[in-house]
């Protein structure tokens, strides 16, 4: 019998990042992408600029977070608010009670790892603080392929 080793070893240094949710944010695709396929997860590199602020959102996965470097404020549902740094660990659940807003103090690497890789569960939808309305843009819609989705008959 012959197995062949199926590990993936990936360098982050030799993965070109890209434009993330918001224009200070920049993402490098570490598997569950094209570039390396899984079955269930999607593991990512976030790096925010000084400053940046991703408004409060959701998401309908579970998402993982593990803060490399940096500082910011992390902001709940209900407003509460977290201090977080390296070594840092945030578990935000699927739904809009797991909902989270992020303010950047100093630059901030983060390891994002979510539940699935099929782009049309991997939207993201922000919450209006004083309605708590939830939303998705068009463009957004369409870049995360939400504009279609399969029947579930």
């Amino acid at each position: 019998m012959e197995i062949k080793s199926t590990l993936k070893v990936i360098n982050q240094k030799g993965v070109k990042g890209q434009e993330g949710v918001i224009p200070e944010q920049s993402m490098k695709r570490l598997v569950g992408c094209p570039e390396v396929p899984s079955d269930r997860i999607r593991v990512g590199m976030a790096s925010y600029k000084p400053g940046a602020i991703e408004a409060l959102h959701w998401h309908p996965i579970e998402a993982f977070y593990f803060v490399l470097s940096g500082h910011a404020t992390v902001r709940d549902y209900e407003v509460k608010e977290y201090q977080v740094e390296a070594g840092t660990a945030i578990y935000a659940p699927a739904g809009i009670a797991g909902a989270l807003e992020w303010e950047v103090k100093e630059g901030l690497t983060l390891l994002a790892v979510r539940a699935t890789t099929e782009s049309d569960r991997k939207m993201q939808f922000t919450v209006d603080k004083e309605t708590k309305r939830s939303y998705i843009d068009l463009d957004d819609l369409v870049k995360r392929g939400g504009v279609s989705f399969k029947s579930h008959y």
